[in-house]
């Protein structure tokens, strides 16, 4: 029969003990790591707004402010900004890579001119404040914190991040008052074409055999020019006018 009390026996045995339970908690923790990396049936999440309330009054803000330009919202730094040098990219990607502003403004190419952040309920700390006011001033964009209820006019906003002089803000209205007048007569052109569609077609048949029985051949020419000159006196001076509605 063994002694399990030797002292030997103990000093032999404990060094394997500690071995075999070194190996048994390195197979659970793998085990736990390949069970947290498996792809669910069912995933544990749910969809949300990509933005809350105070942003959406802002970036519906901003669709008007910069309806020639793009209007991305929550989109990194790291999206748009690239480091002197590249062998320093994966460091400063780790400082940055959560660094986002609320509203990035771009070019159809892609360049960014500026971009905004909208506070939450709790504001912005002040060190993420200074941190993008930094990165972003030197880089060449300049950074706005706004609010919905103290919005700046569109001409402080577009001059700051477009450099828009007083002839650029004048030739931009003229174009939103184009704009606004092709619109207006394309619905007008719309709406007369589904009033003239809309119409019965017996009202402008002048070769409808009722029409030519119970009419008398002498008045059927100039009584229908009449009815015809009568009842679409808004349609006839359309197809004749030379210049487009206004």
């Amino acid at each position: 029969m063994i002694d399990w009390n030797q002292p030997w026996l103990l000093a032999a045995l404990t060094p394997a003990l500690l071995a075999v339970g070194a190996l048994l908690h390195r197979i659970w923790v793998e085990r736990q790591a390949k069970k947290r990396r498996r792809l669910p049936k069912h995933w544990p999440l749910a969809a949300r707004p990509l933005a809350n309330s105070e942003e959406a009054r802002v970036w519906h803000w901003l669709a008007r402010a910069f309806y020639d330009h793009h209007v991305m919202i929550k989109l990194p730094v790291t999206r748009f900004t690239l480091p002197r040098q590249r062998e320093e990219g994966v460091d400063w990607y780790k400082l940055l890579g959560g660094v986002y502003c609320t509203f990035t403004i771009c070019k159809s190419d892609g360049r960014v001119v500026g971009c905004l952040d909208v506070p939450g309920p709790a504001g912005i700390p002040r060190s993420t404040r200074a941190l993008k006011h930094s990165l972003l001033s030197q880089i060449g964009l300049p950074y706005w914190v706004v609010r919905s209820n103290s919005l700046p006019t569109v001409a402080e906003i577009r001059a700051e991040f477009l450099g828009e002089s007083e002839f650029n803000r004048a030739m931009r209205e003229r174009e939103m008052e184009e704009r606004a007048i092709i619109a207006a007569q394309t619905n007008l052109r719309s709406a007369i074409n589904r009033q003239r569609s809309s119409r019965p077609h017996s009202d402008f048949n002048p070769l409808s055999s009722n029409w030519q029985n119970s009419v008398p051949a002498d008045a059927r020419s100039s009584d229908f020019n009449s009815q015809w000159q009568d009842n679409n006196s808004f349609l006839m001076p359309l197809d004749s006018r030379k210049g487009d509605l206004l």
